[in-house]
């Protein structure tokens, strides 16, 4: 069976078809995309992501340019379909295009028949449905994505594990598979559902929308499960991440056993002790960047937050995808020097992940 799903996997893009198309929430769509070749496709792990590539008209008349995007499957594992659901939201930061570029096309433009180009999923945010540990599931606005594939294989393969499913929305528009939900908690007795909506509208009721008013926090878990012996999954917004994740290893959660999934700005950054580079003094020091490729030289900016911002706002091109050290797509070569990253990701030796990496001293990258 593992060789099977090692051949079902596949380098590069994939040619994909939108089967069907469904309106979730407010600006909150989910793709249904099966393969274009009618092949069987591989059993990802819930949790994981599809990075895609999309090809929009640029800045002269009649050129594109390529945009790459990483998206969390939002379903179980299947072998006809994958499904993703994108919401509405501004472009990262440092992004070489549009607000909300992609998520807008996706919103308004991409429709069933179209064919899109998807690489194979893949990520380490993802869970074994089959184990019997308890876990605890969070998820925050459109992060709820990769915590739902996880919710929806656990019960579909029958398992009894003690889960606790907590999402956290501003509003009733804004929640995704309300009725869906809804019956996964009431056909299940291991499953414990909790919604909180921070800023309800006139018509949301807790009788048929949610459950708790406010954010999910750390006082509400804890009064919840009462003990720490979970493991955790965690994907939402940066305010979410950057307050669950320091409180519950505070509680006396094992730091191996909270899990986080973040794009973009949300990526949990390590602690100040954790890291060596300090920035202030990096400004003072008037570092430099080079890039090979490119032939530019330019003074390291901390403003910039990451090496990937800093290439693009002096026009060097690097294909990026998730922007939070998780897809790899903006992996690039170090020739000379060191970097640092930010974030908790690995990197192979002797090349750093542009998008969550600053520089330690005078560097020179392959880009």
């Amino acid at each position: 069976m593992q060789r099977e799903d090692q051949q079902l996997h596949w380098n590069g893009y994939r040619k994909f078809r939108v089967a069907r198309t469904v309106l979730e929430a407010e600006a909150t769509t989910s793709l249904y995309l099966v393969p274009h070749d009618r092949k069987k496709l591989p059993a990802f792990r819930p949790g994981q992501f599809l990075t895609f590539r999309f090809q929009l008209p640029g800045d002269k008349s009649g050129e594109q340019k390529s945009v790459i995007r990483c998206y969390s499957l939002s379903d179980a594992p299947r072998e006809d379909y994958f499904r993703v659901t994108v919401k509405r939201v501004p472009a990262p930061s440092g992004a070489d295009c549009p607000q909300g570029c992609i998520s807008n096309h996706i919103n308004d433009n991409v429709k069933v028949g179209d064919i899109l180009d998807v690489q194979a999923p893949r990520g380490d945010f993802a869970l074994d449905p089959h184990g019997t540990s308890p876990v605890v599931l969070i998820g925050g606005g459109v992060g709820v994505t990769p915590v739902l594939s996880m919710l929806n294989a656990i019960t579909e393969c029958g398992s009894k594990r003690e889960v606790w499913f907590f999402y956290g929305v501003r509003k009733g528009a804004d929640q995704i598979m309300q009725q869906h939900l809804r019956d996964i908690a009431d056909a299940h007795a291991n499953v414990s559902l909790f919604v909180c909506y921070s800023d309800p509208s006139e018509v949301d009721t807790t009788d048929d929308g949610y459950q708790r008013r406010g954010h999910v926090s750390i006082d509400l878990i804890r009064d919840e499960l009462k003990v720490t012996n979970f493991d955790f999954y965690i994907c939402g917004p940066g305010g979410m991440m950057e307050s669950l994740v320091p409180a519950l290893q505070a509680w006396g959660v094992p730091k191996d056993r909270i899990h986080t999934e973040a794009f973009g700005p949300a990526a949990v950054r390590k602690p100040a002790a954790e890291t060596t580079t300090v920035r202030g003094k990096q400004s003072k020091t008037k570092l430099t960047v080079k890039f090979s490729r490119s032939g530019k030289t330019v003074a390291w900016d901390p403003t910039a937050d990451n090496l990937l911002n800093l290439a693009q706002s002096n026009g060097i091109a690097i294909d990026s995808g998730c922007r939070a050290g998780s897809c790899g797509t903006c992996l690039v070569a170090v020739k000379e020097g060191s970097t640092e990253c930010c974030v908790d990701a690995d990197c192979p030796d002797g090349s750093c992940l542009t998008c969550v990496s600053v520089p330690v001293g005078n560097i020179t990258l392959d880009a």
